[in-house]
């Protein structure tokens, strides 16, 4: 079959595109940024890219157009679909008519925390040597790639495993599915993580979001599992909607719980107050080692021993882009990290501040998501910084000025229209001892190796 990816270069369709390949499709795949590295991993897979959604590219005849949710109406190369009568089917129908129909699927839901719980997971499994399949919206350092077909498990090597593992996202399907993405998926076992209100774009308010993953519920069988974050209100008011699932909690005393923390990291595994085990690790934050119970309880109903989770978990090597230190000089380390919602921008700094003490933080952001880009979560922004001695704001690309958002915290945030007058004001501010923590959901102009650069 030879499909042809429209959006091939968001990491969602990019993964698609691999799996195809994988599979024996041909691929061949349009966007409307086609540049490194997105573009240069997939031409080494043999996938042409062109630039842009020119109409031109209906003569390729490809047997199906798989529709990313970056198209829209308007398109040159959609409308010409359209009036031609082409086929055409969205990534995640494809994925789960093609890939997942007879698949046991973990899917790892939540506003927070998707691809590290996701990675987690899948890393568990194949420390197991049950070779899952998995999709994450990042690339697990263990595996070094986001996506892959399930392989042939250790203990029966002349099958394909039955696993899937994919980051369930919420945000919608595409321009004609409205539905979020992760109701195509019918998993069997599915860890709810949190839920709270997002995708500002897409959502009118938190009600909207909940109702999706009612839905979601809704698809899970009754031999499955539900493995939920016990501290959460939103996710058990979801439950109370409806569930046809045994529900494991996490998080709370009823369920699967944080021990006692060590100070080299590690920490404790309880189940129902019962001692399970010791997770040795350097990852930072409680968000994390709460992912790790996730993982570790839907892992088990997976057939994963616990201890087996656990010692696993002691190998694993976090997510690019997850608290990931691109570099060091002059004493001074520079950090990326993915956090972009005031939830994950509070909980990363925690994680920071926990692993440095008293060293100070300049914290970097560039409210890029379009929840932010709307200015829907600025008046949250002040709160969730609070942990950072300096803060450094983009304003580019806003149609709201952080400046104002920003002003309660006085001489110790500034804002930035001009990308080069952020850099230099980072750099004459940092001093060895410092840690710069970048964060954002884009590329942010590659900011990370022009700071390094400078600092030294």
């Amino acid at each position: 079959m030879h499909i042809h990816i429209l959006g091939i270069c968001g990491t969602f369709m990019g993964g698609i595109a691999a799996i195809a390949k994988q599979a024996g499709h041909k691929v061949t795949g349009c966007d409307a940024n086609v540049y490194p590295p997105m573009s240069t991993q997939l031409e080494a897979m043999g996938i042409e890219l062109v630039q842009g959604f020119g109409a031109e590219q209906a003569d390729l005849n490809p047997d199906v157009y798989v529709i990313g949710n970056v198209v829209t109406r308007g398109k040159p190369l959609m409308e010409e679909i359209l009036n031609r009568g082409l086929p055409y089917i969205s990534g995640p129908q494809w994925l789960a008519e093609n890939v997942l129909q007879d698949k046991w699927v973990l899917a790892v839901a939540g506003t927070h925390g998707k691809t590290t719980t996701s990675s987690m997971l899948a890393w568990i499994l194949e420390d197991a040597g049950l070779a899952p399949g998995f999709l994450i919206g990042g690339i697990p350092e263990n595996f070094g790639v986001s996506a892959r077909l399930p392989g042939r498990p250790a203990l029966d090597p002349d099958s394909v495993s039955p696993f899937f593992v994919i980051e369930a996202d919420e945000y919608d399907t595409a321009f004609f599915d409205k539905r979020s993405k992760f109701v195509h998926y019918r998993p069997r076992t599915a860890i709810l993580n949190n839920l709270e209100f997002d995708h500002a774009d897409i959502f009118a308010d938190l009600a909207a979001i909940e109702t999706q993953f009612h839905h979601l519920v809704r698809t899970i069988p009754g031999n499955g599992r539900i493995v939920s974050n016990g501290r959460e209100a939103n996710l058990d008011r979801v439950l109370a909607r409806g569930s046809w699932t045994p529900v494991e909690r996490f998080g709370v005393e009823a369920g699967w719980q944080l021990g006692a923390l060590h100070e080299d990291g590690g920490f404790d595994v309880l189940l129902n107050g019962e001692m399970q085990g010791t997770v040795s690790w350097a990852l930072m934050g409680e968000h994390n080692r709460l992912n790790a119970i996730a993982a570790i309880a839907a892992a088990r109903h997976a057939g994963v021993a616990v201890k087996d989770a656990i010692a696993a978990l002691s190998r694993f090597a976090n997510v690019k882009r997850r608290m990931e230190v691109k570099g060091t000089v002059n004493g001074i380390t520079v950090y990326d990290d993915f956090a972009h919602h005031p939830t994950a921008i509070a909980t990363t700094l925690e994680g920071l501040r926990r692993k440095v003490g008293g060293a100070r933080i300049l914290a970097v952001l560039e409210p890029r998501s379009n929840t932010m880009k709307l200015g829907t979560m600025k008046d949250a922004l002040p709160g969730s910084l609070e942990l950072a001695d300096r803060v450094f704001c983009s304003a580019a690309g806003l149609s709201w000025n952080p400046g104002e958002a920003l002003q309660v915290m006085g001489a110790k945030a500034q804002t930035f229209g001009d990308f080069d007058a952020l850099i230099d004001a980072i750099v004459a501010e940092a001093k060895p001892g410092d840690h710069v923590l970048v964060m954002s959901n884009g590329g942010f102009g590659g900011i990370h190796q022009k700071l390094l650069d400078r600092l030294a």
